[in-house]
C-alpha cells in the first residue's frame, strides 16, 4: 500500500529543510532559518516585522529576535517604520544580498540535482508544485506567495 500523499509531502518537506540547514551551515555558516528570513525580506521588498512574521508563520517576537541577530551581523538593515510604533522596515544590506544569492544558488542546484536523480523532470515538478501552492492559497484566500526572484531560479540550467 502506498503511503498517503500528505504524510509523504510532510516527510519530504521536513527532510529537505534539515538537509538545507546542514548544507548552509557547512558551506555558508548560516542556518536555513536565518537564510529564510533574509530571503523573504528580499522577496517581499522592505517588509515590516509583522508582514515578515505572517509570511514565515512565526510570532513577531521570534522575528524581532532574528532581525536583531541578522542586523548585528551586518546582513539586514532595520529602520524605524514610517507607520510608527515599534515596527521596523527591513531591507537587506549588500552583504545580505550576496549571502542570499550564494545560498539560493547552492540550494537550487542541490534540489535540481535531487529532482533530476529521482527521474522526475525539474520543470514538471516545479509546475505541479506551483499548481498545488496556488490551489492552497485560493482555498485559504491568502495573497499569493511572492513570485520567486529570478536571481535564484536562473542559477539552474535545465537540461534539454
Amino acid at each position: 500500500m502506498k503511503p498517503d500523499l500528505g504524510r509523504a509531502l510532510h516527510t519530504l518537506t521536513a527532510r529537505l529543510d534539515r538537509a538545507a540547514d546542514r548544507i548552509l551551515r557547512a558551506e555558508q555558516h548560516v542556518s536555513y532559518r536565518r537564510f529564510l528570513v533574509l530571503f523573504m525580506v528580499g522577496e517581499l521588498g522592505a517588509p515590516n516585522q509583522r508582514t515578515l512574521a505572517e509570511w514565515l508563520g512565526v510570532t513577531e517576537p521570534s522575528v524581532s529576535r532574528m532581525i536583531g541577530t541578522l542586523a548585528r551581523s551586518g546582513l539586514l538593515d532595520a529602520a524605524p517604520d514610517s507607520a510608527g510604533g515599534n515596527r521596523r522596515r527591513l531591507s537587506l544590506t549588500p552583504e545580505g544580498e550576496k549571502l542570499v544569492r550564494r545560498c539560493g544558488e547552492i540550494l537550487v542546484g542541490r534540489l535540481a540535482a535531487l529532482v533530476e536523480a529521482s527521474g522526475v523532470p525539474y520543470d514538471v515538478y516545479t509546475d505541479y508544485t506551483l499548481q498545488l501552492l496556488a490551489a492552497l492559497e485560493a482555498a485559504e484566500q491568502r495573497p499569493p506567495w511572492p513570485v520567486p526572484n529570478r536571481r535564484l531560479t536562473t542559477a539552474h540550467h535545465h537540461p534539454g
